[in-house]
């Protein structure tokens, strides 16, 4: 079981920064990415940026100039930093984590930290 907890969400005004943590724990050796999604008021949950055990990076197009995924060492805890914020950044930002323990692949889920974005 792999555990996760966002944290550094609040609220911000536009241009701000934030950066967003995910903690883990459990059994982590085995997580082969960490994902950072978000999920705004009605709208469906988005893919954010991605990381892998090997720190192949990837973040959407819609953020890439403004957001950076990270990692410490040993998969302890994954960032996201939010640069330049807007408005439509305002959502709730959850962090998973995938793992494959001999042939079977698991996912899990952070309980979400809320982002707001607002003067």
């Amino acid at each position: 079981q792999v555990h996760l907890v966002e944290s550094g969400g609040g609220l911000v005004q536009p241009g701000g920064s934030l950066r967003l943590s995910c903690t883990t724990s459990g059994s982590i050796d085995n997580i082969l990415v960490i994902r950072w999604y978000r999920q705004a008021p009605g709208n469906q949950r988005e893919l954010i940026a991605v990381i892998t055990n090997g720190d192949m990076t990837y973040v959407v197009d819609s953020v890439k100039d403004r957001f950076t995924i990270s990692r410490d060492n040993a998969w302890s805890t994954v960032y996201l930093q939010m640069n330049n914020l807007k408005r439509e950044d305002t959502a709730v930002y959850y962090c998973n984590a995938e793992d494959r323990v001999g042939v079977t692949t698991r996912d899990y889920w952070g309980q979400g930290t809320q982002v707001t974005v607002s003067s």
